[in-house]
């Protein structure tokens, strides 16, 4: 296999996973005949080291902090976040799985957890505020993407209770993957962990991204009111990251089905370009900007996969939601989300392929 294949190839399956930082709509196809709606003109492609495009805006009047009189308060019911109660109840204690009951790995399975972070440039500790699951299959020619909200209340090994974000606060990545095989009976073999800024220069150098947008989002930037429509909209970079992470007039569980929105638009992305002449270019932006323990044999293993997937495109996606978490505030006034574990199990096993 030529040097170019052999590097260009492992970084596709990485990139397709790069989206866990900001990381739904698996199931979104573009109807025949659309045409992305964009929100700037053209785009020039950002070699590494090259200052960002700037960050383009819906042109809305500006109304910094206040919803502007003119229009409503956004009425997708689908994607606003509940109102929780606001008297705190007895500490619910997470249920955790058993030592017996922990999920035999199917041995064509692979599961690898993408780790989005708030860790800043200048340092300092960080909490991995996106979660996702991807479970690759070799036998079945297939990919699950399980998001799991950052405030789900779960038992953290050896510390206590606690949001599942802080798990790598308590002991980084060995300590998150503990707190996976107690709570969900999954042992991730790999991680991938990126932060705002390196995603931010990932997608610059591909020129932006095309997001398929499965539902309308109205929310503030930078004290401007904000609108991306429905249907395949071409974002920079700042917006890609805005329009993942925004949570002002939405909740958790659509910031997840947006993050895999972008993973899509990643990986859909990379199969336009000529990659392979671009493998020196993408390796380096990879190499530079991705905290990882999968090696480059690891990810040239999975090279069948990801040409079969490329193909058939048999991706699913899964999340845990309000059907399987509901809201609790803590006694010092946090809300958190604590699972109704039959319920995520019954998510997770078809996530594994079990079900």
């Amino acid at each position: 296999m030529p040097v170019l294949q052999r590097k260009v190839f492992p970084l596709i399956l990485c990139l397709l996973m790069l989206g866990c930082v900001m990381p739904a709509g698996f199931g979104l196809p573009l109807e025949a005949g659309a045409t992305p709606v964009s929100l700037r003109p053209t785009y020039v492609l950002v070699v590494p080291g090259a200052t960002a495009t700037p960050t383009p805006f819906q042109p809305i009047p500006p109304t910094p902090y206040n919803w502007p009189t003119d229009q409503p308060i956004p009425t997708i019911t689908q994607d606003l976040a509940p109102t929780p109660a606001l008297v705190p109840t007895l500490a619910p204690t997470p249920a955790v799985i058993a030592e017996e009951e922990t999920l035999s790995q199917l041995p064509s399975q692979v599961n690898v957890l993408l780790l989005g972070s708030d860790r800043r440039p200048y340092g300092g500790g960080f909490r991995t505020d996106t979660i996702v699951l991807v479970t690759l299959n070799s036998e079945l020619g297939r990919v699950n993407l399980t998001s799991f909200p950052r405030d789900m209340w779960v038992t953290i090994p050896n510390w206590g209770t606690d949001r599942i974000n802080t798990a790598w606060t308590h002991g980084g990545y060995p300590m998150l993957s503990k707190t996976f095989k107690h709570n969900f009976g999954v042992t991730p073999d790999y991680y991938v962990l990126i932060d705002f800024s390196s995603f931010k220069k990932i997608v610059d150098s591909l020129g932006g991204l095309d997001v398929n947008v499965g539902v309308a989002l109205q929310d503030y930037r930078a004290g401007y009111w904000v609108t991306i429509p429905k249907g395949v909209v071409h974002m920079d970079a700042d917006t890609v990251l805005w329009y993942a992470r925004s949570r002002k007039t939405t909740n958790d569980m659509a910031r997840n089905r947006r993050q895999q929105e972008v993973l899509q638009a990643i990986f859909e992305k990379l199969l336009s370009m000529d990659a392979i002449k671009r493998a020196p270019e993408f390796y380096q932006l990879y190499q530079e900007s991705v905290k990882t323990d999968i090696g480059l044999l690891d990810m040239l293993a999975w090279l069948p996969l990801v040409a079969k997937i490329a193909e058939s495109r048999d991706i699913h996606h899964y999340y845990i939601g309000y059907g399987q978490v509901y809201d609790w505030i803590t006694p010092g006034g946090a809300m958190v989300l604590v699972p109704n574990q039959a319920a995520v199990m019954e998510v997770i096993q078809k996530s594994q392929n079990l079900k």
